[in-house]
């Protein structure tokens, strides 16, 4: 391809990248907002809500069934057409996956909504690319898509765009994608604001004097942060296998499950652990956790997924990360904010096995002057992940610790 039919190329992906930032970013307010909005109701009427889980779990899988085709594949199929699947990312996928997160979070499931946006932002960019008859047109703008959608949620479009280029395959950068990554990424996340979906920012003071004493708490907490998030892909991975193979009747399985998820989590503290764990990010920053938090958080969170609710994994991994890191501040003799910060964003990195996407995006919800400390223990916790992920189809060009097969 000669250089200006590149130039020409990049300047119709960056063009196209404006609407469907528009697109995606006003779909990821409507989405991000009604969720909001739908945690208040839940929490208001956890009592009358949450012993339904397994019952509107039953609605959410049969509507799959009977409606939903391939569109139940969820996430997967984002990854197989990153790889060069040729079929192409149903439209439907995206009302589908909206309203079963919804009705996960009303009735107390544990799960996400990061996830979610990147479907709804890559589906739309994987359709728009398969009418293009442009070299790579599919993949360039299944990843803005991507990238529009996270940073519409989450308004972090530097993270959005750095984790949309990177997670397909670790080792991989999708340069050709950058600049249209970026402009849909910023024009989603500008759309959002304008549509009222507020960003969560906290400001942190500055870091400390270095020291080697610090230098080996940081090196110990990225450490810790890398298993948390290994351990969180690994379990999720493994779960899923057992209940899919011994529930043989998936209806049947999330019926019971999801009952038992929901009456547990009444059970522990009505509700505390439902939801997004946002509550849990607020706690842990304002040193008001308790010390099994992070684990209790951890497991509904896995069961949740495991079972064939609908979410995604991130934000829950903001907080598990963060109640870990508040926990580990007093054995450490570190201020709870700044060690719940950087585990906000090590085990996120950890368990997804990206490294620019957790560093940038603690930067841009904690600010700069932390990005020193925000390198050395997202930079550890992902290499000490056994490059494992959460995605199951994430494709590996970098080789680091071995991790079982699963």
């Amino acid at each position: 391809m000669n250089y200006w039919k590149r130039v020409r190329n990049q300047l119709i992906f960056i063009g196209l990248a404006v609407p469907l930032g528009i697109a995606a970013g006003s779909i990821a307010a409507l989405f991000g907002r009604v969720l909001l909005y739908i945690g208040n109701i839940r929490d208001e009427y956890v009592y009358f809500l949450l012993p339904f889980l397994g019952a509107i779990g039953v609605l959410i899988l049969w509507s799959y069934q009977k409606f939903g085709g391939r569109s139940s594949k969820g996430m997967t199929l984002l990854f197989e057409a990153g790889h060069g699947s040729k079929e192409a990312i149903p439209l439907r996928l995206v009302p589908f996956v909206i309203m079963g997160t919804w009705l996960t979070h009303l009735f107390g499931g544990s799960a996400g909504r990061e996830g979610v946006a990147v479907q709804i932002g890559g589906t739309l960019g994987h359709s728009l690319g398969r009418r293009l008859s442009i070299e790579n047109g599919e993949k360039i703008l299944l990843i803005t898509g991507m990238a529009a959608g996270f940073s519409g949620l989450f308004r972090t479009p530097l993270a959005a765009t750095f984790f949309a280029l990177e997670v397909l395959t670790v080792g991989v950068l999708e340069y050709k994608a950058l600049l249209p990554a970026l402009t849909a990424a910023f024009t989603a996340s500008y759309i959002s604001g304008v549509l009222g979906l507020e960003k969560f920012s906290h400001t942190l003071a500055k870091g400390f004097p270095f020291s080697p004493s610090l230098l080996f708490k940081l090196l110990l907490l990225g450490v810790l942060f890398g298993i948390i998030g290994w351990l969180f892909s690994y379990l999720l991975h493994r779960i899923k296998r057992f209940f899919s193979e011994k529930g043989k009747n998936p209806l049947l399985r999330i019926l019971i499950a999801g009952t038992a998820i929901g009456l547990l989590s009444l059970l522990c503290f009505q509700g505390r652990y439902s939801g997004l764990g946002t509550n849990l990010i607020s706690m842990s920053l304002n040193e008001g956790v308790y010390s099994w938090d992070f684990a209790l958080k951890f497991l509904f969170t896995i069961l949740t997924l495991s079972v064939g609710f609908q979410g995604g994994e991130v934000t829950p991994l903001f907080s598990i990360g963060a109640t870990l890191g508040a926990f580990l501040a007093s054995l450490l003799g570190l201020p709870v904010a700044f060690t719940a910060a950087l585990g906000y964003a090590a085990v996120f990195g950890s368990a997804s096995n990206t490294l620019f996407a957790p560093i940038l995006i603690g930067m841009e919800v904690f600010g700069p002057e932390l990005l020193p400390y925000f390198i050395a223990v997202c930079g550890l916790s992902y290499a000490c992940n056994g490059n494992l992920s959460i995605y199951p189809l994430q494709k590996k060009k970098i080789k680091k610790e071995k991790s079982e097969a699963i």
